[in-house]
């Protein structure tokens, strides 16, 4: 993986580790994340951890001045963590939304993409007929906004599928265990290589980005309510490096399209 300069001797000093409660000083930063979300936040073969929220994590923390540490949590139990102070933030792709704005408070958005539908390459599923969906199996990643969106507009006519985590999707369409699946479109890109030559699947959906009340306004880094000064401080370090190309540096290493906000 290539670093900047900036970026190396915070990578350097980033550990992962089970969060403990305790008071914090913040010039060590504990950022709770749900692994493996590529290419948002993977192990590298090495057991390094990597992506595009890792060093943009690890970016905002050099800014600050601080020493990030990577704390792993499942996502049904990411907020309940941070409100625990099993870590000081989530930076872990938490689309900003009205019922999880009632718990946490979120920083500025910094990026937003769209989601899709997926199925095998010798399915013919039309998405849009909705009475030939009559119970098919779907599979979600559990507690996520792709689980609100189906359970919410397509919960009656489709048996949902949850899991822990987006690799057990993908292992479950594999074995042919689901009929399609609901799946950030990045993630898809990464974990099936969706339109691509090379994948085993195909995309039957344009990008899906609404209902706003359900995929809300994009990305946000999230805090306990009452660390608003700490929020502050992450929204000026993510202005800054939006300002001088550090996250367009590490945008380019993911993605070939523009997620930034």
């Amino acid at each position: 993986m290539r670093y900047s300069s900036f970026l190396l001797a915070a990578t350097l000093g980033a550990t992962l580790v089970a969060g403990t409660a305790q008071a914090r000083d913040y010039s060590e930063i504990r950022l709770g994340v749900d692994l493996p979300y590529e290419p948002f936040m993977y192990r590298q073969a090495d057991g390094e951890l990597t992506g595009f929220e890792i060093e943009l994590g690890e970016a905002v923390c050099a800014y600050l001045e601080a020493t990030c540490t990577w704390v792993e949590q499942d996502w049904d139990g990411i907020i309940p963590g941070l409100l625990a102070r099993n870590y000081d933030a989530i930076m872990s792709s938490m689309s900003i939304n009205e019922e999880r704005a009632q718990q946490v408070l979120f920083s500025e958005p910094y990026y937003t993409t769209p989601s899709v539908w997926v199925t095998a390459l010798d399915r013919e599923i039309d998405i849009d007929d909705r009475a030939s969906l009559e119970g098919l199996v779907v599979g979600v990643q559990r507690a996520t906004l792709q689980d609100n969106y189906v359970t919410e507009l397509y919960g009656d006519v489709v048996e949902v599928r949850r899991y822990t985590g987006g690799s057990e999707v993908v292992t479950d369409m594999r074995a042919g265990r689901l009929d399609l699946a609901f799946m950030d479109y990045p993630v898809a890109e990464s974990a099936i290589a969706i339109d691509t030559d090379e994948s085993d699947f195909k995309r039957i959906s344009g990008f899906i980005k609404e209902p706003a009340h359900i995929f809300g306004e994009g990305v946000g880094v999230a805090f306990r309510k009452r660390d608003q000064a700490l929020a502050d401080d992450f929204n000026e370090a993510l202005a800054a490096l939006k300002e001088d190309g550090t996250y367009d540096e590490i945008m380019n290493r993911y993605f070939s399209y523009d997620i930034k906000l």
